[in-house]
């Protein structure tokens, strides 16, 4: 369930540190010139990108362009991480303006990605059915959010983020996300009816 969600749940301490320490030395390798570590690093980020990136642009056809040039930036510019933050937070941040920039570039009219939201979850029991379903829902009303909306609350809700790290993603302030937040709650609420209203 996504109740409360006012600051994302923190995921598992050592496994979280394991994924850092994990994504850390495929960049050290990848900077070596490692194309089995870029590889690697790849096939990890991979459908986490392609949901934020359906997600944000709501255009599925730039999804792969954008996930590729921001690969592209890992592979030719790994001495760009600063090693400040996560290496996600670093990838993600790349990825974000990457799809700005190329929702600049276009003017067609944006197309329906709950097919491909329906697609993305995975078969499991009663609750992975109940949280593809309120995913699902919530895909079909990000729509009349903002770029900058949507991406906060995918960042949140479905990459488990804090608004200090969804602040490094988009740089910009704390606040600046927290409002954005708010306003994007306050307009995904209104379109919700009920008891659906707790997900939020």
């Amino acid at each position: 369930m996504l109740r409360g969600k006012s600051a994302a749940a923190e995921p598992d301490a050592a496994g979280a540190q394991n994924t850092r320490g994990e994504d850390a030395r495929l960049l050290g390798r990848i900077a070596r010139g490692d194309v089995r570590a870029f590889e690697e690093l790849y096939r990890s980020y991979h459908p986490r990108l392609t949901r934020f990136l359906l997600n944000m642009t709501r255009r599925p056809h730039l999804v792969e362009e954008v996930l590729d040039d921001t690969m592209m930036v890992v592979w030719e510019r790994p001495d760009s991480y600063a090693g400040a933050s996560k290496v996600s937070t670093w990838v993600f941040a790349i990825a974000y303006w990457k799809a700005l920039k190329a929702m600049r570039r276009q003017d067609d009219p944006v197309e329906d990605v709950f097919a491909e939201a329906r697609a993305s979850g995975e078969p499991g029991p009663d609750q992975q059915l109940e949280r593809q379903q309120t995913h699902e829902i919530l895909f079909g009303l990000l729509g009349d959010l903002s770029p900058e909306h949507r991406a906060v609350v995918d960042l949140a809700y479905f990459h488990e983020a804090g608004y200090r790290e969804i602040a490094e993603i988009m740089n910009c302030p704390v606040d600046t996300v927290k409002t954005r937040m708010f306003h994007a709650r306050r307009r995904l609420k209104a379109k919700l009816t009920g008891a659906l209203t707790d997900w939020l």
